[in-house]
């Protein structure tokens, strides 16, 4: 496969799992087994650009944070997502120090995905009729940040299905609960990709100097566009649809990764 051919299908890839509740990791193992790997450095640039590019999706809500911020329902939703910031991040650096992280390999990834998208279906049906509300509360904010530490934790688990299952359980309602996680998920990872990229910098990988910046601008061109259009799309699905789909897609998702590696196993 060509250089760019790769590049693309990487991009799209990234830009279609960033976000969506299906796992960005679990569908990288599978990716894996038709494209070569690039390096920690061209992932995590267009994961930047990613997230970078579903900004201008949220104008109302940036809007309030940076204009209305006097308004004490904009300084209240600005509290609560500095709150789920500060803990993701605190949480996410002890982590790093202890070292707790469950490997990113397959049999680990694919239980991770099975169970959430059991989660999805169990949480859907129990909240059938249910009454649900748009506020975003103290504690929900909390469940973010704790939500993101999980995905940290447990690769697979995808880290905006954790923070909208947790938000769902506790009443808020999928479209509302898919804007605080998209939201708060924004600076965080964008931390990380800068920390990523900073390391990767200072502390360059074999080979880095090699590194095909056109192919990495290609990547981001592509992650970026085929991120907008993928949270463009959820956010308005979400408004009249469920997320049963995504609860069953990670379980056919999860079972094609554990059939996967029974078959390299095997060969």
């Amino acid at each position: 496969m060509p250089e760019w051919l790769s590049v693309i299908f990487l991009g799209i890839v990234e830009g279609i799992t960033e976000f969506l509740p299906i796992s960005s990791t679990g569908h990288l193992l599978l990716v894996e087994q038709v494209v070569p790997r690039r390096s920690e450095l061209f992932n995590v640039v267009i994961q930047a650009a990613a997230v970078l590019a579903v900004l201008p999706l949220f104008p109302q809500r940036l809007r309030q944070l940076v204009h209305c911020i006097r308004e004490p329902a904009a300084r209240d939703y600005f509290y609560k997502l500095a709150a789920a910031f500060f803990l993701t991040g605190m949480g996410g650096w002890m982590l790093k120090k202890m070292h707790i992280s469950l490997p990113e390999t397959a049999m680990p990834v694919a239980i991770a995905l099975m169970v959430g998208g059991i989660l999805f279906l169990v949480v859907e049906w129990r909240l059938k009729g249910s009454f649900v509300h748009n506020d975003v509360t103290w504690s929900m904010a909390v469940m973010v940040g704790l939500g993101q530490l999980v995905a940290m934790a447990f690769p697979g688990a995808s880290r905006s299905g954790a923070t909208i299952l947790l938000c769902m359980i506790m009443g808020l309602s999928r479209p509302a609960a898919t804007e605080f996680s998209f939201i708060v998920s924004i600076p965080t990872m964008l931390a990380a990709s800068g920390y990523e990229i900073l390391h990767e910098l200072r502390h360059p990988a074999p080979g880095m100097q090699q590194e095909n910046w056109g192919m990495v601008l290609l990547g981001c061109v592509v992650s970026a566009a085929v991120s907008w259009m993928a949270v463009r799309w959820l956010l308005r699905y979400v408004q009249t649809h469920t997320f049963v789909i995504f609860g069953w897609y990670r379980i056919i998702l999860g079972g094609v990764i554990i059939g996967f590696a029974l078959l390299k196993g095997l060969s």
